[in-house]
C-alpha cells in the first residue's frame, strides 16, 4: 500500500504573516484554534528559520500551550 504525503498546510505561513505585519494578538488567536500539532510544529520551524522565536513571549507561550493541549490524551470522549 502506497503512503500518501500530505502537502504542507498554508496555515503556518498565514500566522507568520500576521506576526510580520505586527499583529501578535491575531496570531495568538489563530494559534489557540490551530488545526493540529503538525501545523504548530511547522509554525515553530518557520519562526526559527525567520529568527522570530523569542521576539513575542506571548506568542511562544501560546504555541507551547496549544501543543500541550493538542498532544495531551483525552480523558473522555463524547458519545
Amino acid at each position: 500500500m502506497k503512503k500518501t504525503v500530505k502537502p504542507p498546510s498554508p496555515w503556518p505561513g498565514k500566522v507568520l504573516a500576521l506576526l510580520r505585519a505586527g499583529n501578535p494578538a491575531a496570531a495568538i488567536a489563530q494559534i489557540k484554534v490551530a488545526p493540529g500539532v503538525r501545523e504548530l510544529r511547522a509554525l515553530e520551524k518557520q519562526m526559527a528559520e525567520a529568527q522570530l522565536t523569542g521576539k513575542w513571549r506571548d506568542v511562544d507561550l501560546a504555541i507551547g500551550e496549544s501543543l500541550e493541549a493538542l498532544s495531551a490524551p483525552r480523558l473522555h470522549r463524547s458519545p
